[in-house]
């Protein structure tokens, strides 16, 4: 992004406790009360809870009894802003915002015309949206929103090319909105403030009821920020001049097409319409760690641990955990459990020599094809994450997520045991 236009992630001064040979007693989680969201309403909450410990882990000893030591490399050294002092400022005063509207949803109209109406004439705002949400006829036939269209840029997705024009990013809908602004950003994400308009908002913290309140602290700065990883997809795939010209957005080495994407939620690997198990070899860090054999495989990060990962039996991790999730779909095998494994490792997917079938990818849901023998999918941590706004912060949003769309152990409460029934 242009000078004028970088955002950054203000540093809070961070103390860590004091530490005599046991560690602190860590803070519970502020009591989540409210029905609502609405930053007014939450500014005074989160004032009451201050976190004294990192969300990072203690950085640890590195001797080891009396003559051991850790060797040092300096080149190896890495440092990681403590997460729950990650907030959004601006460098200049924000003048575009992208609106990003669930296509083909009546229910949306409305709030997307009282939104726009308060970004160009209220907020001065210089408005983008995409040309096939303004073809909708509920939109184009309104003559009273007509001077508002006016105003609009417009861009048509993978043919224009708004990475450096847009300010931050307003998502109305479900989850689906969030994923889709990532994918229009193969680098730098503007940050991304979602509205909960869809059927599970697991992504998508704010309520649109006071959206001009909180819009005007968003442009104010000074909010919290979750910096949720994606994963870097480079399909290499060989040339099949029998089955046509194969369509790149990425580079041609020789007689092999190369793709790159940014995923936010999964890369997932499966049989198709085939009726064979799928049987791929799963590498890292150019090691064959194993072989696939079932319906297929889910690469995740943090943020998709809850998505489709969560439905094959993975656990749910925290967007702040450095980490890349491998889960298998249907294994046909009693010990294939899901692994989560470092953030900065490089995994490799392709075709066994002896797979009956070939394989499909999709990348969060779309972008789907074919994967034969001698393609390959290589996965690793981005160093583009998607910074999303948080309501709240990082720890409370995630659990109230849990609670309020996974109902996350719901369970009701086993009675209290009288003494007289304590006897029998």
């Amino acid at each position: 992004m242009e000078t004028g236009e970088q955002v950054g992630v203000e540093a809070v001064p961070y103390c860590c406790s004091d530490f005599d040979g046991g560690e602190t007693p860590a803070r519970g989680l502020a009591i989540r009360t409210r029905k609502t969201r609405s930053l007014s309403t939450s500014s005074a909450t989160a004032c009451d809870y201050r976190r004294n410990q990192s969300l990072h882990g203690p950085s640890p000893v590195t001797t080891f009894g009396p003559k051991a030591c850790m060797l040092q490399n300096p080149h190896a050294v890495m440092h990681i802003q403590d997460p729950a002092s990650q907030r959004l400022t601006w460098n200049k005063p924000p003048k575009s915002v992208l609106v990003i509207k669930k296509i083909q949803d009546a229910s949306l109209l409305q709030p997307f015309k009282e939104l726009c109406v308060f970004l160009t004439e209220q907020k001065n705002m210089i408005v983008y949206v995409e040309s096939k949400v303004l073809a909708d006829t509920a939109i184009a036939g309104d003559e009273s929103f007509g001077a508002v269209i006016q105003k609009f840029c417009t861009f048509r997705e993978d043919l224009d090319d708004i990475s450096n024009r847009v300010d931050f990013i307003i998502c109305l809908g479900g989850d689906g909105t969030l994923l889709y602004a990532s994918s229009l950003f193969q680098e730098s994400v503007p940050p991304v403030m979602a509205f909960h308009l869809g059927s599970l908002g697991f992504l998508t913290p704010f309520n649109f009821d006071t959206y001009q309140s909180q819009v005007t602290q968003i442009i104010e700065g000074n909010t919290a920020i979750i910096l949720r990883s994606r994963l870097r997809v480079r399909v290499v795939k060989e040339s099949r001049e029998k089955k046509g010209i194969i369509m790149t957005n990425g580079d041609s080495e020789g007689s092999r097409k190369s793709m790159q994407y940014q995923v936010l939620n999964e890369v997932v690997v499966d049989r198709g319409p085939s009726s064979y198990l799928s049987n791929v070899d799963l590498f890292l860090d150019g090691h064959l760690i194993t072989t696939v054999q079932g319906d297929g495989v889910i690469v995740s990060t943090p943020t998709g641990s809850t998505a489709y990962a969560v439905a094959a039996g993975a656990s749910m991790i925290h967007p702040n955990v450095p980490a890349i999730m491998i889960t298998p779909i249907c294994p046909h095998s009693l010990s294939f459990r899901p692994i989560v494994v470092p953030a900065g490792v490089e995994l490799k997917i392709m075709l066994s020599r002896d797979a009956r079938n070939t394989a499909w990818v999709s990348f969060d849901g779309r972008k789907r094809q074919e994967i034969c023998h001698g393609d390959s999918i290589t996965i690793t941590t981005s160093c583009f994450p998607v910074p999303s706004i948080c309501f709240r912060d990082p720890v409370n949003d995630w659990f109230e997520s849990l609670s309020q769309c996974l109902h996350w152990n719901v369970r009701k409460k086993q009675n209290y045991l009288s003494s007289e029934e304590e006897e029998f």
